[in-house]
C-alpha cells in the first residue's frame, strides 16, 4: 500500500506542479518561435448557434466592426434548429458578408460546423462562439501567424472580464483558466498546444478533417488532426476574445463534465499521438490530458489508502491534512456568495480548495458519463457569469 500511496501523490504533484515547471524550463531552453508576418488571407468566419437570441445581435455587430478588410471576410452562421428569434435577428442584418445556413431540425454542432466549412469560400477558417466578443485586431493578429508555413492552427486568448462582485466559483474558474493558459502558452512555444480555445481559433482550410457527429470537443479534434498532419497548433495571446466566468457551480460542473467526457473520446481517436517516438506532443498528452482525467480517481484512492495507513504517525498527519483540505472545500462551497465580514474572509481563503474539488468532481462525473455513454452530441447553451 505504501508504494502505491506515494506513487499516486507523486503523479498528482507532477501533474499540477511538476509538468508546468518542466514546460517552463524546456520552453526557455529549446523554444521554437513562430515566424509571424504581415499576412491578410481571405477568411471565412464560422459560427454554429442554437437559440442565441440574447447574444447573436451583439456578436454579429462585433464581427462586422473588426479591423479586417471587408472584401476579404465572409461570416457564415449555421442555426441548428433554433426555436427562438435567432434566425430572424440574423436575417435582419443587411450586410452581404453575412450568410445564414438554417437547419429546420437540430442535428448537432459538429454536423453544422462540417456543413459551414464545406460552404466556406475562403482559404482560412476562423471558428468562434456566439457569446464572446473579439478585440478589434483579434483576427488580424490571429491569421498573421499563418505566414509561418509550419503553423496550421492558431488559437487566440480568452480573457474573463472581472465583475465588481464576483463569487468564489467565478474567481476559481478565472484562476484555473489562467493556469491553463500558462500551460498552453509554453506547450505552444515548444511545438503545439493540445486544444484551441473554441471561442477564437483559425486554421488552414485544406487541413480541415470533417468532425465525427458524436465528438464533443471540436476545439481539440481539429487541432490534433492538424498536428497529426505535421503542422503546429499554437497560441497567440495578442488575439483576444472576452467573456465572463460562470459563477454557477452547476454550470461549471456541466461544462467540465462535458469537457472531460470529450477527452476520453479524443484518447480513443488519437492513440498514435501518445507514441513519443513518432508524436511531438506525446509528453503533453500524457501529462496535461491523460493524467488530468485520472487525478480524481487518484484522489479517491489516496483517501482510502491513507485511511488504511493511519496506524503510523506520518500517515495519520497526512490523513488529517486531507480532512482539513476537504473541509475547506465544503466551507468554500457554503460561503461562496458571502460578501461581508468574517464570511467574506473565509470565502477568500477556501475558494481554491472548493473549486479544485468542484473541477475534480466534475472530471469524475465525466469519466462515469463516458463509460455509461450518456453524453449527448447536441449541446446546451453555455451561460456566462
Amino acid at each position: 500500500m505504501i508504494p502505491a500511496f506515494w506513487l499516486l501523490i507523486s503523479l498528482t504533484i507532477y501533474c499540477y506542479f511538476g509538468y508546468p515547471l518542466l514546460l517552463w524550463l524546456m520552453a526557455r531552453l529549446w523554444p521554437d518561435p513562430v515566424q509571424k508576418g504581415s499576412y491578410e488571407p481571405k477568411i471565412s468566419v464560422i459560427l454554429s448557434v442554437w437559440n442565441e437570441e440574447d447574444v447573436i445581435k451583439e456578436k454579429l455587430r462585433n464581427l462586422l466592426s473588426l479591423d479586417y478588410p471587408k472584401e476579404k471576410m465572409e461570416i457564415l452562421v449555421g442555426s441548428d434548429g433554433s426555436t427562438d428569434k435567432t434566425t430572424q435577428i440574423i436575417r435582419g442584418f443587411n450586410d452581404p458578408r453575412i450568410h445564414l445556413l438554417e437547419r429546420p431540425r437540430r442535428q448537432g454542432k459538429m454536423a453544422t460546423l462540417n456543413e459551414l466549412v464545406q460552404a466556406a469560400r475562403n482559404e482560412t477558417i476562423v471558428f468562434c462562439d456566439a457569446r464572446q466578443t473579439f478585440a478589434p485586431n483579434a483576427i488580424r493578429e490571429l491569421v498573421a501567424n499563418l505566414a509561418d508555413h509550419h503553423v496550421g492552427c492558431v488559437s487566440g486568448e480568452l480573457i474573463f472580464k472581472e465583475k465588481k462582485e464576483e463569487g468564489a466559483t467565478a474567481k476559481g474558474v478565472s484562476l484555473y483558466w489562467n493556469y491553463e493558459k500558462f500551460i498552453r502558452k509554453h506547450e505552444s512555444r515548444l511545438h503545439s498546444m493540445l486544444g484551441a480555445t473554441g471561442a477564437i481559433y483559425a486554421i488552414r482550410r485544406e487541413l480541415f478533417v470533417p468532425i465525427p457527429a458524436r465528438i464533443v470537443l471540436d476545439d481539440m479534434f481539429v487541432p490534433l488532426q492538424i498536428i497529426r498532419k505535421g503542422y503546429r497548433a499554437i497560441l497567440d495571446e495578442s488575439a483576444k476574445a472576452y467573456d465572463q466566468a460562470a459563477d454557477s457551480p452547476r454550470e461549471e460542473h456541466r461544462r467540465k463534465t462535458r469537457t472531460l467526457f470529450g477527452n476520453y473520446q479524443i484518447f480513443g481517436l488519437f492513440p498514435d499521438l501518445f507514441n513519443p517516438l513518432r508524436s511531438p506532443v506525446a509528453i503533453q498528452l500524457f501529462s496535461h490530458k491523460l493524467l488530468r482525467v485520472l487525478i480524481p480517481l487518484f484522489l479517491v484512492l489516496l483517501f482510502i489508502l491513507n485511511l488504511l495507513l493511519t496506524g503510523e504517525p506520518l500517515y495519520q498527519i497526512m490523513f488529517y491534512l486531507q480532512i482539513v483540505f476537504y473541509g475547506m472545500a465544503v466551507t468554500g462551497a457554503l460561503s461562496r456568495y458571502q460578501k461581508h465580514g468574517m464570511f467574506n474572509l473565509i470565502s477568500k481563503i477556501c475558494y481554491i480548495p472548493y473549486v479544485f474539488c468542484l473541477l475534480n468532481f466534475s472530471a469524475l462525473a465525466g469519466t462515469l458519463r463516458f463509460f455509461s455513454s450518456k453524453q449527448e452530441a447536441t449541446w446546451e447553451k453555455a451561460k456566462g457569469g
